[in-house]
């Protein structure tokens, strides 16, 4: 087309006003285009072709239609998925009552020229709303003011690369693109990141839009001369299908690919061939759902010699290989019966952000239309004749502007995002600052936290003053009463280690915390293990010719409360000295103070080694719960032990599950109901014998064997 002097600028869509002079196409070189009628259409434009070859322009005859080739199965999967939406939005009563949807849809080829063409064929619809364009350049609203999105900027995709590639040590890589905005924004963010975080871009290679045999093989030759072994790739499937080939021919193995969301789940570069070469690729992907009645439809789509389904038979002749110079097409073949990258639709990424830009679009109009009030239409949509630009991007925006990001000005398509820690209010107009959060010792749950703390310490101290002044009597000397202290210790520390938890987190307590907490139970559950295996062979000694008391006592007991501790003593220095957590502000929704673990399996080995000692412990106490005793501590730590299990079985979906700083808050409470169901079952019924039933703690009432 020819632009006048309307001033239109490339990349922004806007009606025309028909008083100013406009683009007059030439002849008959409309593309051809999927599409139906309706009150309201919808253009959209996919690349169904990845090669195309470059115009030439004359300026002397009309131009060609560009000619394309190289079908796309999944392209074409996300054109009939906004198909889909269109017609299930047509469907719902409840959404666009009285509106029918329709839909033009044409082939970008993934190329610029065309893509411009096609979207000047476009220009009557108002807007845009993008399913793929992660392009940073799209985001000044000052070139593109009523460019919107459903899908993030690659400014995000950058900065998770940069991450990965430094997290593995690569700080010498090279960088292959395509000569798109896509690309050459995208490269430069990340080299610019890259450097910022200390790495080195060694080169930067470019494959043009229709490269000749000679620039691939100069590139092959590039890589393989190349002392970086990690290539970072910016670029669509079809435009490294080539590249990619050469590189299989030569057998090139040891390059590390880094891929960008463009390719990285391209089920073409998935085939055998490439294996050798692109095995170990690393990259992000947009995340997959399922769209219910999805498959059905695609399953269901027939080719048909009608205007205007010129795409459909295109795809048909694809995948069952017919068509011109080929056995002819039937139309009765059955895509149930085919697997390729058009019928699965398993975890569809793309496609579902082509489902959410169309239902973006119905939700803005169904709003501006005033589908919800009840008036002379009878609750249906009042149809406008037109309506202003600004009216649709204000409505618009209200299901594209992010929490963290406002707008300050009516009607206005750019978005300011708030600074680091400061929120947008409800009406996202303006910045507030982000309340810091959390478990403190002034709040109410924190009150009660400590004073549940200090009521088990104390009651703890408590026991320990009754067993010291009645440390000579039979009951307190039975079982070793070294290992009864010992035990009771442990047991202050496993409370008073809950206060650590309380508080704004600094750079000690983050340290502290789950140590304290891994060491002083696992101390805790040792002393029940050699208390349990005392009170077994302590029977066995019964039995003519037995050696347990011989084998096992004090200094074994103390031998074997060392060895079982100390692993978890080893645990947790590696783990703080190594992989130390440190206090970290989490901006969800509100800033969050807690303890980051960049190691969170640290954790969960501290709480598996204490489950397995725990698991022990239960399994012999169990064995010997019904020993001849009047007074058999088996029975008590058996069930100290059940009530442990029942915490902590419940603590690990209720820690995981918790916000913010309720998970610390979880956990203190199962630090807490574990350590009073130890204190109550073993050491209660005892305090309970010496003080009120004194008659009972005698030798007599004990074991013959009972060991001091």
């Amino acid at each position: 087309c020819i632009v006048t002097e309307s001033g239109l600028r490339i990349g922004e869509v806007r009606r025309v006003d028909s008083s100013l002079p406009q683009c007059v196409k030439l002849g008959s070189s409309e593309p051809i285009a999927l599409h139906s009628d309706g009150d309201v259409v919808i253009g959209g434009f996919f690349p169904l072709h990845y090669v195309a070859t470059d115009p030439q322009y004359s300026y002397k005859t009309k131009p060609e239609i560009t000619s394309c080739s190289g079908f796309d199965l999944r392209a074409f999967r996300w054109m009939m998925t906004m198909v889909f939406a269109v017609e299930e939005i047509n469907r719902n009563s409840s959404l666009l009552p009285g509106v029918k949807l329709g839909y033009r849809i044409m082939d970008s080829c993934d190329h610029v020229h065309t893509s411009l063409k096609v979207l000047f064929s476009l220009v009557s619809h108002s807007e845009a709303v993008s399913y793929f364009a992660t392009c940073t350049c799209l985001t000044d609203k000052h070139l593109y003011p009523s460019f919107l999105r459903t899908v993030p900027s690659d400014l995000f995709q950058v900065r998770g690369l940069v991450q990965l590639v430094t997290f593995f040590g690569w700080f010498w890589v090279g960088t292959i693109g395509t000569t798109d905005d896509y690309s050459l924004y995208g490269i430069q963010a990340f080299s610019n990141l890259f450097g910022q975080q200390g790495g080195c871009v060694e080169f930067h290679l470019t494959i043009s839009k229709s490269p000749t045999v000679a620039e691939i093989q100069q590139i092959a030759d590039k890589l393989q001369s190349s002392t970086a072994r990690v290539v970072v790739v910016f670029a669509t499937e079809g435009q490294l299908l080539d590249l990619f080939s050469e590189l299989t021919r030569r057998n090139v193995t040891g390059i590390q690919w880094i891929a960008s969301e463009a390719w990285v789940t391209a089920s073409r570069l998935a085939s055998p061939n490439f294996h050798s070469l692109l095995e170990g690729t690393l990259g992000f992907s947009f995340p997959g759902v399922s769209i219910p009645g999805l498959k059905d439809f695609l399953l269901d789509v027939r080719p048909s010699p009608k205007p205007g389904m010129e795409f459909v038979n295109m795809f048909w002749e694809e995948q069952f290989g017919c068509g011109v110079e080929k056995p002819l097409c039937t139309g009765s073949e059955d895509l149930r019966y085919t697997y390729s990258s058009y019928s699965d639709v398993t975890k569809v990424r793309i496609s579902y952000n082509v489902y959410k830009a169309v239902y973006a679009i119905a939700h803005a109009l169904h709003t501006f239309l005033n589908c919800d009030s009840v008036g002379p239409s009878g609750g249906l949509c009042e149809k406008h004749s037109s309506f202003s630009n600004g009216e649709v991007i204000e409505i618009m925006t209200k299901y594209v502007t992010q929490d963290g990001e406002i707008s300050n000005q009516t009607g206005s398509t750019e978005c300011i995002k708030c600074p680091e820690y400061f929120w947008s209010d409800k009406e996202k107009v303006k910045c507030v600052a982000g309340e810091e959060e959390f478990l403190s010792f002034n709040d109410t749950m924190g009150i009660i936290l400590v004073a549940i703390t200090l009521l088990g310490f104390i009651l703890t101290t408590i026991i320990t003053i009754v067993f010291h002044s009645f440390r000579y009597t039979p009951i307190v000397k039975a079982n070793n009463s070294e290992i009864s202290f010992l035990l009771l210790l442990s047991l202050k520390l496993c409370f008073l280690c809950c206060l650590v938890f309380i508080g704004q987190p600094s750079w000690w307590t983050c340290r502290l915390r789950q140590a304290a907490f891994g060491i002083s139970f696992v101390l805790c559950l040792s002393c029940l293990l050699v208390k349990t295996i005392v009170v077994l062979l302590a029977f066995r000694t019964n039995v003519p010719g037995s050696r347990g008391r011989m084998l096992f006592g004090t200094f074994q007991q103390r031998i074997l409360i060392i060895c079982t501790t100390a692993p978890q003593i080893c645990l947790c220095t590696g783990w703080v000295l190594g992989a130390p957590p440190f206090p970290f502000r989490n901006p969800n929704y509100q800033i969050v103070l807690e303890c980051k673990e960049p190691w969170p399996s640290g954790f969960y080995l501290l709480l598996g080694y204490i489950g397995l000692l725990a698991f022990v412990c239960l399994l012999l106490a169990f064995l010997g719960r019904k020993l001849p005793d009047r007074f058999n501590e088996a029975k008590f730590i058996t069930f100290s032990m059940l009530i442990f299990w029942a915490v902590w079985i419940s603590f690990i979906p209720a820690y995981v599950s918790s916000p913010g700083n309720f998970s610390v808050a979880v956990e203190i409470f199962a630090i807490l109901a574990s350590s009073f169901g130890l204190l109550l079952c073993i050491f209660v019924p005892k305090c309970y014998i010496i003080l009120l039933h004194p008659e009972r703690n005698i030798k007599k009432g004990m074991t013959r064997k009972c060991w001091r």
